[in-house]
């Protein structure tokens, strides 16, 4: 290895690999590969060791984070869907995101010990790492990134770049102004020849998690019980709108609240994937009722057809005066135009002749042509508008880990990374100086 200044990482024989960190869930496989292997949900739930249950989890109930993070013998950690979505007394979920940044580091790298362990089923020392992070992420995390995958995992070779560069570069841009509605927001990132231009950010926190509530709020208020799968042991057919028929599994262990949230966070989130539309133009109501119905059944056997209301709550995200909360929030084409407007007026036109869409929300039935619609109208008559918003759906949500698949096996790049040696002769401040 002391050769490493001329050694190419990208060879045959060792495969990089690419981790997309993401608000709602993190997407790791090999460089060169088209998809990524897995993709894992970015919560972990935490519990006690079921044969050690009695004691901690008896006392009256206190905070629950002062049992999870003191002892680690007899705390288990519960990561990826199969194991997760299991009903188990006690288990809390917990994200390690906050705003797009990695938050709980702990519980961060129980993810990652996993995913080498089942996913990659290799030793972290063989595979160097590229890894996505959010435009707005801080020195300080970008730091402990880097020392936790040199000392704890000793990568071979370690690089982060920007989410929003690497799905530009996914749909074979260098200069785009990349669209991003994920699980927690909505952001434009202006990218050009590789770096984002981070003065002329504009993000808004309307995304899907956004949407999930407000589909919550319209359910409730038509009275509609939304229950969980876990919680069905047998349903009988009804007719369309009549109470539904289904019993309660029996022996269920008692959940806590965050885990049942979570599995009605999931049949939210089937419903909005399913029902929800956005109207090619600007809500009207009437225009809206002679649109076709769509017919949903939930978990517990109850269905109906959904009309007006499939467009009314994802009318949000291009014009937030639809939300109850004040109407201080831009709208998805306003946030774009806002962002171009904070660049270089010579940048301007190459930005929007390349507006890369990417995110789980922007698969919202309709989200390209309307924000394309809202553009139209936006931008002056001169300029000349192109969206790129790839159709098949594991190049728009797998956007940004496509483009480090790309990144990571070009030629060019190899000489780029941080190498194990650089690391231990520098330390990590480098990160900052060779990964702007």
């Amino acid at each position: 290895m002391s050769n490493s200044a001329g050694m190419l990482y990208g060879g045959d024989e060792i495969g990089a690999l690419v981790f997309d960190v993401g608000s709602q869930s993190l997407r790791v496989g090999y460089a060169q590969e088209d998809t990524p292997k897995a993709e894992i949900a970015a919560v972990v739930g935490v519990g006690t060791d079921a044969n050690q249950v009695a004691e901690p989890m008896d006392v009256d109930k206190k905070p629950d984070t002062q049992n999870i993070n003191t002892s680690t013998e007899n705390t288990k950690y519960y990561v990826d869907t199969t194991v997760l979505h299991a009903a188990r007394k006690g288990v809390e979920v917990q994200s390690y995101m906050k705003d797009g940044m990695i938050e709980n580091w702990d519980l961060f790298e129980k993810v990652l010990d996993y995913t080498y362990s089942k996913c990659i089923q290799s030793d972290s020392e063989y595979h160097p790492v590229l890894m996505s992070e959010s435009p707005w992420n801080t020195r300080t995390k970008r730091e402990k990134l880097t020392e936790l995958m040199f000392e704890k995992y000793n990568v071979p070779a370690f690089f982060l770049v920007k989410n929003a560069v690497l799905a530009a570069f996914a749909n074979g841009r260098a200069t785009a102004l990349v669209v991003d509605s994920g699980a927690t927001h909505t952001s434009a990132i202006p990218v050009h020849d590789g770096y984002v231009l981070s003065h002329s950010i504009v993000k808004s926190p309307l995304g899907g998690d956004y949407i999930s509530m407000q589909c919550k709020q319209l359910l409730q208020g038509m009275d509609i019980e939304i229950i969980p799968s876990y919680l069905i042991g047998g349903k009988e057919q009804v007719k369309e709108k009549e109470k539904p028929k289904w019993t309660r599994k029996r022996n269920l262990p008692e959940v806590t609240t965050s885990w049942h949230d979570y599995m009605v966070k999931k049949v939210l989130q089937d419903y909005q994937q399913s029902v929800l539309q956005i109207s090619e133009v600007p809500y009207d109501e009437k225009q809206v009722s002679s649109l076709p119905a769509y017919h949903y059944e939930f978990p517990n056997g109850y269905h109906q057809d959904f009309g007006s209301e499939r467009f009314r709550i994802p009318e949000v995200l291009f014009d937030p005066s639809m939300a109850l909360m004040g109407n201080t929030m831009l709208g998805a084409g306003h946030i774009v135009t806002t962002s171009v407007g904070m660049c270089d007026v010579d940048i301007r036109p190459a930005l929007y002749s390349s507006v890369v869409i990417t995110g789980g929300n922007s698969f919202i039935q309709g989200f390209p042509e309307r924000l394309n619609r809202d553009l139209s109208v936006r931008i002056p008559a001169s300029m000349r508008l192109k969206l790129i918003s790839a159709n098949g759906s594991s190049e728009r949500r797998f956007g940004a880990w496509i483009g480090g698949s790309i990144l990571a096996s070009i030629g060019t790049f190899q000489q780029m990374w941080i190498s194990s040696q650089e690391y231990e002769e520098a330390g990590k401040s480098q990160i900052d100086r060779k990964c702007p």
